[in-house]
């Protein structure tokens, strides 16, 4: 079954937690969280969110946001999608397969 939508407005407040697949460390080094904020503030920018507070935990991270363009999910798949591809190439986790060639 399939989550209800969220309901997004300008000027709401949102708790906002994602862990990493299996509870398994989406950072492992200190590096890990300091791109995790260089990512936020990036989304922070580009979508006008004010964040309020966060706690960056190994397997997790809670941030309290504030939306003034009602514009949550957009953010949150930026900045889901933009730390993930990171990590995963920071830890080779993404096979680079090659094209093969046509004779």
């Amino acid at each position: 079954m399939s989550r209800p939508l969220r309901l997004e407005f300008a000027g709401a407040l949102y708790h906002v937690t994602s862990r990493g697949n299996e509870r398994k460390p989406i950072f492992r080094n200190e590096s890990d969280f300091s791109t995790f904020i260089e990512v936020l503030s990036d989304v922070c920018d580009r979508y006008n969110w004010v964040i309020h507070a966060y706690c960056l935990m190994t397997n997790h991270y809670h941030l309290l946001i504030e939306t003034p363009d009602a514009n949550l999910s957009k953010g949150m798949r930026q900045l889901n999608g933009v730390y993930t591809q990171r990590f995963n190439r920071n830890y080779q986790r993404v096979e680079i397969t090659k094209t093969p060639t046509l004779i």
